[in-house]
């Protein structure tokens, strides 16, 4: 199974696709999942030729990936042109990369709580995936959709999938933004694994707080949601997907409120099974803060006195839970 790096993990670096390519191949990775292209500088076919020309040479393998693909989530970014347009440029880049995936998401929680109701965004990524099927049909390349902070529960994203069309869309299995949205990484994993074509994997931490839970991500290793018998189920369920490893952990704790009487998360989650949030609430009861030491930065204006240590602190935690990955849950090639 390859081992992998989403490249959201060492975003603090300032590094250009080259020399994150270099770095992966240090680092003992397989595969470096280029989630945007930020560090890409240019999308000419010359440049992506060099780019691929490169990690052919490093023995890597590359992913692609955007954001939304839904032209009413919160988070869609117009000034790029319409969700049909940008899927389509992105399917070139991810043709040219021989990448077999492009990662996309709906939207996130946010779009739970719109006046558009939830099922018009599903609606609305629904028209894009079908728009651009001959393309990933044509071209080879599954539309890969994560369950992308805590804006799907894990039956609810395969519901989509089902309804799209499991021949050319699939899942990126996050193994964090589950606990965002109350939901046990075990229950994503069970009900999205039949479609799993990519991941983004991290640990987390869970414990009581007075109105519910608090969740923080952490390191590989580090966590108390039983990660290494999630990494098991996963290489039996998924045997041929790659294990990409997003780290991040600079995050503070994130508070689920479902204890209050006028909970947020219950008017955002109204639906969610009794059955399920059980399994989710038996590792929050089981589970204690996180105490290790980490810089904790709020947002994304980071002050200048922190950036250094927060480009260090990505690096050190992504090496030592590749480690972990390596020794501990017997994942990677190189």
């Amino acid at each position: 199974m390859k081992l992998g790096m989403d490249i959201f993990t060492v975003r603090s670096q300032g590094w250009d696709a080259f020399q994150l390519l270099d770095y992966s191949k240090r680092i003992g990775l397989d595969l470096v999942h280029f989630s945007d292209l930020s560090p890409f500088r240019s999308l000419e076919d010359d440049y992506l030729d060099r780019v691929k020309a490169r990690a052919d040479e490093l023995g890597l393998a590359i992913e692609v990936g955007m954001l939304s693909i839904c032209e009413s989530a919160t988070i869609f970014d117009h000034s790029m042109g319409s969700a049909v347009e940008q899927v389509r440029q992105m399917l070139h880049v991810a043709d040219k990369l021989q990448s077999p995936v492009l990662r996309c998401v709906q939207g996130s929680s946010a779009d739970r709580r719109t006046e558009l109701p939830f099922e018009g965004h599903i609606e609305n990524t629904l028209a894009t995936c079908r728009a651009v099927r001959s393309q990933c049909l044509d071209l080879g390349v599954k539309l890969a959709i994560e369950n992308h902070s805590a804006d799907f529960h894990g039956r609810e994203l395969a519901a989509l999938i089902e309804a799209a069309g499991p021949e050319y869309v699939g899942a990126c299995i996050d193994t964090g933004n589950p606990l965002w949205a109350g939901e046990s990484p075990f229950v994503t994993l069970e009900h999205l694994a039949p479609y799993v074509v990519t991941s983004h994997i991290r640990d987390t931490a869970v414990w009581p707080h007075k109105k519910g839970a608090a969740v923080q991500w952490v390191a590989m290793g580090d966590g108390n949601i039983g990660i290494r018998e999630w990494a098991a189920k996963f290489k039996e369920l998924c045997p041929n997907v790659p294990f990409s490893l997003e780290i991040i952990t600079a995050s503070a704790p994130r508070v689920l409120d479902y204890l209050d009487e006028d909970s947020a998360y219950w008017k955002t989650y109204p639906d969610t099974p009794a059955r399920e949030f059980a399994r989710f609430e038996k590792l929050v009861r089981c589970g204690e803060p996180f105490i290790g030491a980490s810089l904790t930065v709020a947002g994304r204006d980071v002050p200048p006195e922190y950036q250094a240590a927060l480009a260090a602190q990505q690096r050190i935690d992504l090496e030592r839970s590749i480690a972990f990955c390596k020794q501990e849950l017997g994942v990677g090639e190189s």
